[in-house]
C-alpha cells in the first residue's frame, strides 16, 4: 500500500444502514461548511459508551477514513464506521427532522432494547 493511503473495507454482506434524503442533504451542508473534499472525506457514524441509556450515537464530518474503517456510500455520502460501532448500527435509519421544538438528526434502531427521551441514547 502506498504511503498516505488507507485500506478500508466495504460493509459486510447483510449489513444495512440507511441515510434518508433529508439527512443526506444536511450532511452535504456540513461537509461544504467544513471544506472537506468529497473525494476522500465523509460522515463518521459511531456508537460511543455513555448517554442516559448506555450508548449514544455520534456523527462527525471527517477528512478521510481510518485504516480499519468499514466504508459505504449512502445516498451519495461516504460513510465511515468503526468495527465496534458496526455491531450496533445494522438496520439503523438516520433521518433529519424539523419540528417546532427544534431540528436535528434522529436514529431509528430496530436493535435497541430501550432508549430515552433525548433520542440519541439507547440500550442494546
Amino acid at each position: 500500500m502506498a504511503p498516505g493511503t488507507t485500506e478500508t473495507q466495504a460493509l459486510p454482506e447483510g449489513f444495512v444502514l440507511n441515510l434518508t434524503d433529508q439527512a443526506a442533504a444536511e450532511v452535504r451542508k456540513f461537509i461544504a461548511a467544513e471544506n472537506v473534499s468529497t473525494d476522500a472525506g465523509g460522515l463518521r457514524v459511531s456508537v460511543l459508551p455513555g448517554g442516559c441509556s448506555g450508548f449514544k450515537y455520534s456523527l462527525n464530518i471527517e477528512d478521510h477514513a481510518a485504516d480499519d474503517d468499514l466504508t459505504a456510500e449512502l445516498n451519495g455520502i461516504r460513510v465511515f464506521i468503526d468495527a465496534f460501532s458496526a455491531q450496533y448500527l445494522s438496520g439503523v435509519t438516520i433521518d433529519y427532522v424539523t419540528a417546532m421544538q427544534g431540528s436535528g438528526f434522529t436514529f431509528n434502531n430496530p436493535n435497541a432494547t430501550g432508549g430515552c427521551g433525548c433520542g440519541t441514547s439507547f440500550t442494546a
